[in-house]
């Protein structure tokens, strides 16, 4: 069987079997039968399942298990599922009872006595194990380039306005003047590191569990170093097999990179649904990216970035779900870990989804640029640069700071700003300064003067978004290589 692709598969209908009859005499109530069927979830795992049996198969080859031509029957078998699965779809409704039955029974149709073979030395626990951690390492990679999506839209963005002004918040309080250009790339510095997490993830669970058996390892005389090469596992096998069939810690591992991506989206949301607002009008979305109001005819509304606010919850909660099934099991596989793929799987997928919309919401977000440069001059956002200009003639900060409170204090009675205070004002307020308010408080000023590292001076901005652009250029070279 050549190599396929482990990610999603497509649907379809067939028939169903059991691999675990033969202690019981009676059937299933119904109920409970369709009760615990997973196959409607991990059905996207048959193709690292049916590309893990050909594995197996080869080993169990070695182990004396098959003769060559026996081998070649199998893999002709394996072969011809993936063909039809690659054509038809994966006959998701089956009656099987999960994934593994349903790719067991269909080599054993095509192949006979050969694929009831196939199972030996082998069980669902070291089975799954693998298969998950096979379709996570494909899947994934589409999470990656999300992230690498979003970072390259707000990189845009911020290369676009790296000098242009707007008021910077804390606690939504108007605090001091930052650039459109520094409040994107405070977004990419938190996203490239959920980008990082997800790449040491996926690099810690690079192990392959396949021959721990269903706890206690193998008694097929297996090569576990070949299997491991042979499935791509970059780390080798598992080094204990009750934990290699238990282990779902880098289950819960992804999905806090989930949660922690779609936390740091949520924030991005928050800010540009509040910049949006008729209360702040820093920026418009696009058509693309906005619906209207079925009762308001005027009405604007960020959906985009509010759905996003919205469904992350929905992956944080995947990160609760997981911790807490497995927070009570014992060692080794409990069923309980069967639910495991149906919190993880529509994690993974809402995250992706999530940040495909953000990158298209940031793409179709467009600045008032002048009007964002006037409310930056605004509210008294230069209190501080004020105070450190009296700390420059000699005033102790804290006696700064209290002179300034009380010249905003003065300024709000007058409805002014700061600089513009009338100069009889000034000099009762500030007597120990004699300069050009105006200039020295202006917000392009207040702007130069934070030029340290990570400071929010334009050329700070720019440089750092030039340092941006190259460093995921690097990426998109490194990944067009891959592919080749």
């Amino acid at each position: 069987m050549t190599r396929r692709r482990t990610g999603d598969a497509k649907v379809d209908t067939a028939k169903g079997g059991s691999m675990w009859g033969g202690r019981f005499a009676g059937g299933l109530d119904p109920f409970f039968a369709e009760f615990q069927k997973s196959l409607t979830v991990d059905h996207v795992l048959a193709f690292a399942d049916l590309e893990q049996n050909l594995v197996w198969s080869e080993a169990l080859a070695g182990a004396g298990v098959f003769t060559p031509d026996e081998l070649a029957s199998v893999h002709a078998a394996i072969d011809d599922v993936a063909e039809t699965w690659q054509a038809k779809g994966v006959p998701v409704q089956d009656p099987a009872e999960d994934v593994h039955s349903l790719v067991e029974r269909e080599i054993v149709a095509r192949c006979g006595e050969l694929g009831k073979r196939i199972h030996t030395g082998r069980s669902r626990n070291d089975q799954v194990a693998t298969d998950l951690r096979m379709w996570l390492r494909a899947r994934l990679g589409g999470v990656n380039d999300a992230i690498h999506a979003v970072c390259r839209a707000l990189v845009a963005k911020a290369t676009t306005h790296a000098a242009d002004p707007m008021p910077g918040y804390t606690h939504l309080q108007r605090a001091q003047p930052i650039t459109i250009g520094h409040h994107a790339l405070a977004h990419v510095e938190a996203l490239f590191r959920d980008r990082e997490r997800l790449l040491q993830a996926t690099e810690r669970m690079d192990e392959c569990p396949l021959g721990s058996g269903a706890l206690a390892g193998t008694t097929a005389r297996v090569d576990r170093d070949a299997i491991a090469a042979k499935l791509a596992f970059a780390s080798g096998p598992t080094r204990n097999s009750l934990d290699a069939t238990a282990a779902r810690d880098h289950l819960c591992e992804i999905a806090f990179v989930c949660a922690m991506t779609c936390t740091h989206l949520s924030r991005l949301a928050e800010d540009y649904v509040f910049f949006a607002s008729q209360e702040a009008r820093f920026l418009r979305f696009g058509d693309a990216v906005s619906t209207g109001s079925s009762l308001m005819p005027q009405k604007r509304n960020p959906d985009a970035m509010e759905l996003v606010r919205g469904k992350a919850a929905r992956v944080q909660g995947a990160l609760l779900a997981l911790l807490g099934t497995v927070k009570g099991l014992p060692m080794a596989y409990n069923r309980d870990l069967q639910t495991d793929k149906e919190t993880l799987i529509p994690a993974i997928a809402e995250t992706e989804a999530c940040l495909r919309v953000a990158a298209l919401a940031v793409q179709h977000a467009e600045f008032d640029t002048a009007h964002c440069a006037r409310e930056a001059e605004r509210g008294h956002l230069n209190a501080t640069d004020l105070a450190d200009l009296l700390v420059q003639a000699g005033v102790a900060f804290r006696d700064a700071h209290e002179i300034v409170g009380r010249a905003v204090n003065r300024a709000i009675e007058l409805g002014v700003e700061l600089q513009d205070l009338p100069a009889d004002e000034r000099r009762t307020l500030l007597p120990q300064i004699d300069v050009d308010l105006r200039q020295a408080l202006s917000a392009r000023t207040v702007l130069e003067r934070r030029s340290v590292i990570g400071g929010t001076a334009p050329r700070n901005v720019a440089a750092e978004a030039r340092r941006w652009n190259q460093l995921l250029a690097a990426f998109e070279r490194a990944a067009a290589t891959e592919i080749e």
